[in-house]
């Protein structure tokens, strides 16, 4: 089949569903790019841009979801996107609407690799990791890792958090006034936290930083994601194979030991990376997001600094609620017709659960969802670490990891202060994590 010319192709990017000679030039469009998708002659790796229509759920104002997604909400829980080529992409907002998707574990799939030409091992579009694996093979590699993340065998890494988070003070104050939390505190001590569960090397620190941040930034499409996903799948490969040689104490070395050949360097590659990835991004932005919030209101950064367990437990709750970082849940492909909250969805429709609209969801959330309030007490648990069998492994990590660094920040620096006014910080625009670039604080 002759390729698209590219002006074609941004002719479609730019036309919308109607009535008339667009509308069915929009139509054949879609009917031969997906003709070119089922012959393998277009591979969604390639894509350099984020449609228009699937910006809405990444978009913020500040810490707050912009307006236009509560205001889909309110008109219902799920609504197809506007995406050209005719991809049916439809976008949960509603929270009882987005739980039940995310616990539906036989309606849904989550493998995205149908949507590339070559996704296997090596290639540049390799996928892996819990989050887009389906049963058995999710079931069987989340066994190998989900002990390690238990409350119970959590506990012994509180002492060595604590070390971590005691160090990385140290340098922030070494530094001076003003300085960056976001690169000196919020990015180190989740990294040195997972790597040392993980048993990684310090030297890999720096990059694993920065891929965990390209990979989920947007601007470029498709291929940038993918570029940031397969080098850091490279590294992580040749760890693995280092240590099937010399397993060393952390986690992938005992995963080594006890599954020898019963685990290929992919699969192992693969699990670690989601586990890098999750246990770094998501938990660095909460940690400069949660400081930003905390410093609106000195009563709530008194709660941090003097409040009881259960006040700080609430405290971090409230803000998992409202920041919401991760803000968009793993892709889910329908395996059959079905119908979710009332909405048609045909088999091989896309489904998406917006996590950051969900947890803003007055029917859930009570009252003026978009305030941060620490006494909140919503009935149920928010989705801000997902739900169901791809709920975030290291949920309780990050809870710990969290609960650790705000009282330890706020009590040795008690003047903590934003150097330059909210509005004024280097938000990230397109992220599937949000958070910012930067957070300079006076001290």
């Amino acid at each position: 089949m002759p390729a698209i010319p590219d002006s074609l192709r941004r002719l479609a990017r730019r036309l919308r569903p109607r009535r008339g000679p667009r509308a069915l030039l929009q139509s054949l469009l879609g009917r031969l790019v997906q003709r070119r998708i089922r012959k393998g002659g277009l591979d969604l790796s390639e894509l350099t841009f984020l449609p228009e229509g699937a910006r809405l759920p990444l978009l913020r104002n500040g810490t707050d979801p912009v307006p236009e997604l509560a205001e889909q909400r309110a008109r219902g829980p799920i609504h197809r996107l506007d995406l050209p080529f005719g991809f049916a992409v439809h976008l949960v907002t509603g929270y009882e609407a987005a739980r039940t998707l995310l616990a539906d574990r036989d309606s849904y799939s989550n493998d995205i690799r149908h949507l590339f030409n070559d996704a296997g091992p090596g290639s540049d579009a390799d996928i892996g990791g819990l989050g887009v694996t389906d049963p058995p093979l999710h079931t069987r590699l989340r066994k190998l890792i989900g002990p390690e993340f238990t409350m119970r065998r959590l506990e012994r890494l509180q002492p060595i958090i604590e070390a971590i988070v005691a160090t990385r003070l140290d340098e922030f104050e070494a530094a001076g006034s003003p300085a960056d939390l976001a690169a000196l505190i919020s990015a180190r001590v989740p990294m040195d936290a997972i790597c040392g569960l993980l048993g990684l090397d310090d030297a890999d620190h720096d990059a694993f930083i920065e891929l965990g941040t390209q990979r989920f930034d947007a601007t470029g499409g498709i291929a940038a994601t993918l570029g940031a996903v397969s080098e850091q799948k490279r590294m992580l490969l040749d760890v693995v194979a280092r240590q099937r040689v010399a397993p060393g104490e952390g986690l992938i070395g005992r995963i080594l030991v006890n599954e020898g050949d019963a685990i290929s360097d992919d699969e192992l590659a693969g699990l670690v990376d989601g586990i890098v990835t999750g246990g770094y991004e998501t938990t660095a932005s909460s940690i400069s997001l949660g400081t930003a919030v905390l410093l609106r209101d000195p009563a709530h950064a008194e709660i941090v600094r003097t409040g009881t367990p259960a006040e700080l437990d609430r405290l971090v709750e409230e803000l998992l609620r409202y920041l919401s970082v991760v803000q968009v849940a793993f892709p889910r492909f329908a395996k059959r017709d079905l119908e979710l909250a009332g909405c048609p969805v045909q088999q091989g429709d896309i489904v998406a659960a917006s996590l950051s609209g969900a947890d803003r969801d007055p029917a859930w959330a009570g009252a003026e969802p978009d305030l941060f309030d620490p006494a909140r007490s919503p009935a149920g648990s928010h989705l801000a670490f997902g739900h169901g069998m791809h709920r975030c492994v290291g949920a309780e990590l990050a809870r710990m990891e969290l609960r650790i660094v705000f009282p330890a920040l706020f009590r040795r620096f008690p003047n903590l202060a934003l150097a330059v006014p909210e509005d004024e910080l280097s938000w990230r625009r397109l992220s599937f994590v949000y958070g910012v670039d930067a957070l300079p604080v006076s001290f």
